[in-house]
């Protein structure tokens, strides 16, 4: 975007870039019919035509099905790359409207073609140095705002030329053999990734989408494209489970509870679909799913390896599939607190729900699943760190409730790939100081509401011989008395100024008000997440 850059920047529409980008996405589904089809048609003539001719349409129909169906991981990244130029350019759009607005505070004039100039000229020589430098302050956030719309532009370009050219050529070819493990370090994962050719990526994107999704070190984009491909597989998953479940008659108490938590399962996949094929603002991108159990779920809003700003949030007790859609909402909103405090710079929220949450208070009495979620969590964030592209992201991982413990037991066991920690309405993180937790103090941060009910119990020993009573959910101690002191379930309090972290202020709004449009513990959060000052 050069020459006329600037008006071209006004008149772009980040909007229209989007929903072309979701259009193209929509594609798949017709592509997944037609593979459909054929894989009956082939079923059909196997039942009813057999020698070499028969052997041969077959061969032929399943050559017709991988080639279907390698376009479907195409058709997602026409779709990234588009969601990329149009958020890349709400930033770009972001610093024009800031560069007049800061014009005409110095009573400078921005013209039609990016020129900056005082309305008045100065009469005097100290007026005309002032003016001169207010004049060269916009016009560097003139310059800088088309530069940024103008990479934009070229990185998008490179990569549609780069599918086109893979449209004639073949999409994809084997890679050589052997894989990561599971497990592997995000660094081995990312040098194995790194060193195989587009072709081969495709290939097993396509082919070995279940790999490519669950690796933490391959860039988001693969293993949004893989994971996507997935979907349908997942839900028929459930669906085979419930169909397993009704065909018990009559059913029993123990099957009845199942369906009822697999009804929710369905729900929130259904709703997590409907986020991801959407196509608003910010692209959704999925990093994991898993329906068994009570359901695992990794969403990314915004391109994490793309963004300034990368925010985890790690949800807390009773957090499932049922609920992430929930669950993303709250980071979404942290995410849109961010854009409206810095709409010049790319920031992204993570719902990081790759863990067992305890149910009942007898659960989340125990240190132990917080304990076992430790190594994945370090490994997501060692993944997010080196599969970045370009200069490091000022990382934040966020957790409430049970999952601050989760997150404290992660950083002071196995180290976070995090450059800020944030807790709200924490029961204790594992840990009697800020300083154990591998991040400087000054980047460890904590809020509890006023009325948070987690302040309820000093102990995990109390929580538990409270929750022996009835087993009830978090909710039930709502009439607990309030306790004095600074130790609670998991140590001290990490809102308490003596654990050595710092502290920001929340409203009255109880254990889940914390995102609360104008509660003030949702503007420290985003922040935090953005390192300007509180």
């Amino acid at each position: 975007m050069s020459g006329v850059g600037y008006r071209q920047l006004w008149a772009a529409d980040p909007g229209g870039w989007r929903a072309a980008g979701a259009a193209w996405a929509g594609l798949t589904g017709p592509v997944d019919r037609r593979v459909a089809g054929l894989r009956t048609s082939g079923e059909r003539l196997r039942s009813g035509w057999s020698g070499a001719a028969a052997t041969a349409a077959d061969t032929r129909l399943a050559g017709l099905r991988a080639e279907l169906a390698s376009i479907a991981p195409a058709l997602i990244e026409v779709d990234q790359v588009l969601a990329e130029l149009a958020g890349r350019l709400t930033v770009a759009k972001a610093r024009l409207t800031e560069a007049v607005a800061q014009a005409e505070a110095a009573g400078l004039l921005v013209d039609r073609s990016g020129g900056v100039h005082p309305r008045v000229r100065p009469t005097d020589r100290a007026g005309a140095a002032a003016a001169g430098m207010a004049v060269a302050g916009v016009a560097a956030i003139v310059r800088d705002a088309l530069d940024r719309a103008a990479a934009a532009d070229r990185v998008a370009a490179d990569r549609l030329d780069d599918l086109a050219r893979a449209a004639g050529t073949g999409w994809a070819s084997p890679p050589p053999p052997g894989r990561p493990a599971s497990g592997s370090a995000p660094s081995l994962v990312h040098a194995w990734w790194s060193g195989l050719t587009p072709a081969q990526r495709r290939w097993l994107i396509g082919r070995e989408p279940a790999l490519v999704g669950r690796l933490d070190g391959v860039p988001v984009a693969a293993r949004d494209q893989a994971n996507r491909l997935r979907l349908g597989v997942w839900r028929e998953e459930l669906l085979a489970e419930r169909r397993r479940l009704l065909a018990r008659v009559p059913p029993g108490p123990l099957a009845s509870i199942r369906l009822r938590g697999l009804a929710g399962r369905l729900t929130g996949l259904d709703a997590l679909v409907g986020r991801l094929t959407a196509g608003g603002a910010p692209r959704a991108y999925l990093l994991g799913l898993d329906p068994a159990g009570e359901g695992r779920a990794v969403v990314a809003l915004g391109d994490p390896d793309h963004a300034d700003r990368v925010l985890t949030y790690v949800p807390g007790m009773t957090a499932g599939l049922d609920d992430a859609p929930g669950e993303l909402g709250r980071a979404a909103r942290v995410l849109d607190r961010c854009a409206a405090l810095a709409p010049g710079e790319r920031s992204a929220a993570v719902l990081w729900l790759d863990y067992d949450a305890p149910d009942l208070l007898t659960e989340a009495a125990s240190a132990g699943q917080a304990r076992d979620a430790g190594p994945a969590l370090h490994r997501f964030q060692e993944g997010l760190r080196v599969s970045h592209d370009g200069p490091p992201a000022r990382q934040t991982v966020l957790g409430h409730s049970y999952g601050s413990l989760v997150v404290g037991v992660a950083a002071r066991e196995h180290g976070l790939a995090a450059d800020a920690l944030v807790f709200v309405g924490s029961p204790g993180v594992g840990a009697s100081h800020a300083g154990e937790l591998g991040v400087p103090p000054g980047e460890v941060w904590a809020s509890s509401a006023p009325d948070d009910v987690i302040r309820a119990a000093r102990s995990a020993d109390e929580l538990g011989r409270r929750a022996l009573w009835g087993a009830a959910p978090l909710a039930a101690v709502l009439g607990w008395p309030a306790q004095t002191g600074h130790e609670l379930w998991f140590g001290h309090d990490p809102s308490d100024p003596g654990f050595g972290g710092r502290v920001f202020d929340s409203g009255r709004g109880g254990h889940t008000g914390y995102w609360d449009p104008g509660n003030p513990a949702l503007d420290g959060m985003a922040r935090v997440v953005l390192g300007r000052p509180l």
